[in-house]
């Protein structure tokens, strides 16, 4: 079990006050209460991956989807307006967190040999070896968190449920487009 996780285990114990999903405010239509659960979800499991990246790893939760996303195997190099889209950040806080990692020595900028407009990102050695130290603990803190309070029928569920909730946004423009 990682540093993170354990104490996770150990010093945070479940509210014991109703879920925000239950306290839709007034003058809100009562269907608001699965946007309040959404939120409340969200915030909690990201807490507890914001303490098992930083205690594993010194990296903030948008850091660790940068490295990952890098790691992920790709047929061509990634930009970072992939990046951006991919993430959901815009390009400003993205070249910043991009920049924090460079300086660390964890990804490298160059630019491309496609389009001179473009910059293409990749993770170095130290990159890739902080990357394989955090994922145990990351899995071990989504799965205690998230995937075990659910059966394999209710995670298929929010998949389904999610995955259209998801395409729907993303029909939208993608965030790189907004300056």
């Amino acid at each position: 079990m990682s540093d993170a996780a354990r104490d996770h285990r150990q010093h945070e114990s479940p509210p014991q006050h109703e879920s925000p999903a239950q306290q839709v405010p007034p003058g809100l239509p009562a269907e608001f209460g699965v946007y309040f659960a959404l939120l409340e979800v969200s915030a909690l499991l990201q807490y507890g991956v914001e303490r098992q990246l930083k205690v594993d790893g010194g990296l903030s939760f948008t850091q660790f989807q940068i490295l990952a996303t890098l790691g992920e195997p790709a047929e061509t190099p990634r930009t970072m307006t992939d990046l951006a889209d991919r993430l959901v950040h815009s390009r400003s806080g993205l070249t910043y967190q991009v920049g924090r990692l460079e300086h660390a020595g964890l990804l490298a900028r160059e630019p491309s040999v496609d389009d001179e407009r473009s910059v293409e990102v990749s993770l170095t050695r130290a990159g890739t070896e902080l990357l394989s130290r955090v994922i145990p603990g990351h899995v071990e803190i989504v799965r205690e968190l998230l995937v075990d309070s659910l059966d394999a029928h209710d995670r298929d569920e929010l998949m389904r449920i999610l995955g259209r909730v998801g395409r729907h946004m993303r029909s939208r423009p993608p965030r790189s487009a907004a300056r």
